[in-house]
């Protein structure tokens, strides 16, 4: 079935009951809200920056969505993207998009102007929704952007350049539009990346997205009672497939905007959450709190949480284990997958296997796992190779790129997934290492090549590397290796500042002055950087000692 009639059915079921909670301490006015029947968006008691709407004005909210859309001219398989921070307008919008047999194409918040440009023309999007943080990105491309499309802005004090999202829907009906959707229908775009930085845009079916949610509530037993709080940004497939779960299910799930740990347990505490998915920064965050006393946890409503989970980078076993210290009763899981998989979840650890702590997993829902050589045969149990994963939610392709769809794609249902993997005796399967030299600081990927190239048009700089480097909060963190042209020098200060145009999260957070390697064909030897400065990854390095005595005994 397709996605949507999810939402519907909590319509018919459950909708007087609370669907979405919005949590934004740094908010500390009460948001106005100004088109028809949209009263229905409550403010539930003496904290302005919380707001709640059922399932009915859920629904409803995206049937206006849908029919705006729909009278504005756009047609079955046309693209529609978003790019705001997480609200309670987000999910309706892409619930309406999807209503009106449109493609929804979420943008990551962190895209400069030009990457915007980029992807809406590489996604070939027809219309925009943008939040008011995003004007002056959207404004610096305007000119290109206007040409033929939508501009749709979801705020107040609308720019000259937009039109009202408030005022399109105002007067659009709430009832379902009449347009017929399938499990095989074109549902959305998601935008990863490879090793070179530039992104590429990942197409789901219906069907992939609810794979997602059946696959989601099985693997965390989730049940109409539970109250999942959902901190990462919506456009990310791992916040809205956990999401999944709740849609499912009819329960509520909270938004959070705020990640320091007196946030995330107040949030906890106060809406009664059961289920919480962070990442690994924001749980180092609480654990160090609660080690310095800044945060005690007699302060917090706390029995009722039952489960968390990690996801979107590799998990140091050692955090979960001080986290068992305070959290004992904690259910724990962790999650493996990609944008091309419909996020996280193809491969799974479960509920029940602390004692496995340090593997990705075993198979997901519906899913089936296999490591290949270089050849792409199938490997012995106990030997390295690349991870490769079949079932439901494998995309449909890279869009306009049959080239990288054929190397992801070979043919047979199976997906390969560029990461170095081992499977132990038990079958559980450990990651390794990575085929892609992506960095992962804190749930982000952080592409070298991109950063590398940008280093390389300072005229002083003669040749440079970008590695990972192990961060007890981040994971990893960006490390340049630069070596200077000959007679020229440059203080860390310096390149620091040149790197300013950068986007915040892509500049290195460490500089170092050296030569760079490079092997006997041209390419800078990564290896040898990272055996140099220590970059062996922790987790990895755990993960090799658990597995190498079953791997011993498998050969």
């Amino acid at each position: 079935m397709p996605i949507t009639d999810l939402l519907e059915k909590n319509a018919r079921l459950y909708g007087d009951e609370v669907a979405l909670v919005e949590l934004n301490p740094g908010m500390r006015e009460t948001r106005k809200i100004t088109w028809k029947d949209y009263s229905l968006i409550q403010q539930t008691d003496d904290r302005p920056y919380r707001h709640e709407i059922t399932w009915s004005v859920f629904n409803e909210k995206a049937n206006r969505v849908a029919n705006m859309l729909l009278s504005r001219g756009v047609e079955r398989g046309e693209k529609v993207a978003i790019l705001m921070m997480n609200c309670l307008e987000w999910l309706p919008i892409y619930f309406g998009i999807l209503k009106a047999g449109a493609i929804a194409v979420p943008f990551n918040f962190r895209y400069s102007a030009d990457e915007i440009l980029y992807c809406t023309e590489l996604a070939d999007v027809d219309v925009l929704f943008f939040g008011p943080q995003f004007i002056g990105r959207i404004e610096a491309v305007e000119d290109k952007l206007s040409k033929g499309r939508l501009l749709i802005y979801v705020g107040e004090n609308t720019p000259t350049f937009a039109d009202n999202y408030h005022e399109l829907v105002a007067d659009c009906s709430s009832q379902a539009p009449r347009v017929p959707l399938s499990d095989d229908d074109l549902a959305a775009i998601y935008f990863s990346s490879g090793t070179t930085g530039f992104p590429k845009a990942i197409l789901h079916r219906h069907r992939s997205l609810t794979q997602s949610a059946e696959m989601e509530q099985k693997h965390h037993l989730t049940t109409h009672d539970d109250v999942f709080l959902c901190i990462p940004p919506l456009y990310h497939t791992g916040a809205k497939m956990h999401w999944f779960g709740s849609l499912i299910t009819g329960s509520r799930a909270v938004l959070l905007r705020g990640t320091d740990p007196a946030t995330i347990l107040s949030a906890v505490s106060d809406e009664k959450c059961t289920i919480v998915w962070l990442l690994v920064p924001w749980a180092q965050d609480i654990l160090d709190a609660l080690d310095a006393g800044d945060v005690k946890l007699e302060d917090y409503q706390l029995d009722q949480w039952r489960l968390m989970h990690i996801g979107a980078q590799p998990v140091p076993p050692a955090l979960i284990k001080h986290w068992k210290d305070y959290f004992p009763n904690h259910q724990y899981d962790t999650n493996y997958g990609l944008s091309e998989s419909t996020g996280p979840g193809c491969v799974h650890l479960g509920i029940g296997h602390d004692d496995k702590v340090g593997a990705i997993g075993i198979p997901g829902y519906r899913w089936e796992c296999k490591i290949v050589d270089d050849n792409y045969n199938e490997v012995p149990q106990g030997h390295e190779g690349e991870l490769c994963v079949k079932g439901p939610g494998v995309m449909e392709c890279y869009y306009k790129n049959p080239e990288a769809t054929a190397e992801a794609l070979p043919g047979d249902g199976w997906l390969k997934t560029g990461d170095v993997a081992v499977q132990d005796k038990d079958g559980f399967y450990y990651l390794v290492d990575r085929k892609k030299d992506v960095i992962v600081m804190g749930g982000e990927n952080i592409y070298p090549v991109e950063i590398e190239d940008f280093l390389r048009t300072n005229t002083k700089i003669h040749d440079v590397a970008v590695i990972g480097l192990p961060d007890k909060r981040l994971g990893e963190i960006p490390a340049a290796i630069i070596q200077l042209k000959k007679g020229m020098t440059a203080t860390e200060e310096e390149i620091s500042e040149f790197c300013q145009e950068l986007a915040r999260y892509k500049r290195p957070r460490k500089i170092i002055f050296a030569d760079v390697p490079r092997n006997p064909t041209g390419k800078i030897d990564k290896p040898a950087l990272r055996r140099r400065y220590g970059a062996e990854k922790i987790v990895a390095q755990e993960i090799s000692l658990s597995v190498s005595g079953a791997g011993k005994k498998t050969e």
